[in-house]
């Protein structure tokens, strides 16, 4: 084989749980047209759900996040993160197969599993699984920050631009360059990488956590700048959010 057609090294990952962002639009008209008490009997209903997943929570069995969506993209969005993908597909039948999901309108989804690349070497040699810091980081428990924001991204492939055929040291030093921006907002983002090639439209989802809405846009636009996201990165919707606490369910749906 010529050196030109020569495979690349492909990064390895270490995968842990699998991710799904459910996005979701309200038929508002539809939802005035049910009684009070039906109402209220859907938002009960709605409330075991998350109790279920908070105990999920609490065994470590998993975890989940729960946020409104500014803007038209969506109304709300759960976030649910399980140890199979047969769990992910029995969450999504359970909520539709609930009264609110009645008045509810599918407008997004995205689909992907916690990954952790080889790009920047780490840990000690042994089993990483068994790494406190790397398990952490595989199975996270979702922060309950105030705000959220979350966009699919892929690496370009074009001409001269195709991430794909640098090799491993360049893709390396590359990323430990762009890992570098994202250290400065520690304390600031939490920031949970998914990977979804394989189980989406695009390579990785990014989901961003922050109490000042303000470090998403701050965070972003410093990438931006970085040769990693302004010469190979190509970036899908993006949806940002408000913490949606169990206790103000009803207070979004009041109407």
């Amino acid at each position: 084989m010529s050196e030109e057609l020569r495979t690349n090294e492909a990064a390895e990952t270490l995968d842990g749980w699998y991710c799904l962002h459910d996005f979701r639009s309200i038929d508002w008209s539809a939802w005035k047209t049910l009684s009070s008490d039906e109402r209220q009997e859907a938002i009960h209903e709605f409330h075991g759900l998350l109790q279920k997943w908070t105990a999920a929570e609490k065994a470590e069995k998993g975890s989940h996040a729960l946020y409104t969506i500014v803007g038209q993209k969506a109304d709300f969005m759960f976030m649910i993160l399980r140890p199979t993908m047969e769990e992910l597909n029995e969450i999504e039948t359970e909520f539709n197969k609930t009264k609110l999901a009645e008045f509810t309108i599918p407008s997004y989804s995205y689909v992907s599993v916690v990954e952790l690349s080889n790009y920047i070497p780490g840990g000690d040699g042994g089993d990483p699984y068994q790494n406190p810091q790397v398990r952490a980081r595989l199975y996270p428990i979702l922060p309950k920050a105030k705000h959220v924001c979350f966009y699919p991204m892929d690496k370009r492939r074009q001409g001269n631009d195709n991430w794909y055929m640098l090799s491993m040291d360049e893709r390396r030093n590359l990323m430990r360059s762009h890992g570098m921006i994202g250290r400065k907002y520690a304390g600031k983002v939490k920031q949970i990488i998914t990977g979804s090639v394989g189980f989406d439209d695009y390579e990785w989802g990014v989901t961003l956590f922050a109490d000042d809405v303000l470090q998403f846009k701050k965070l972003v636009y410093e990438m931006r700048f970085d040769e990693v996201s302004a010469r190979y990165g190509e970036f899908g919707s993006f949806f940002v959010g408000n913490l949606l606490e169990p206790n103000k369910v009803a207070a979004f749906l009041q109407v």
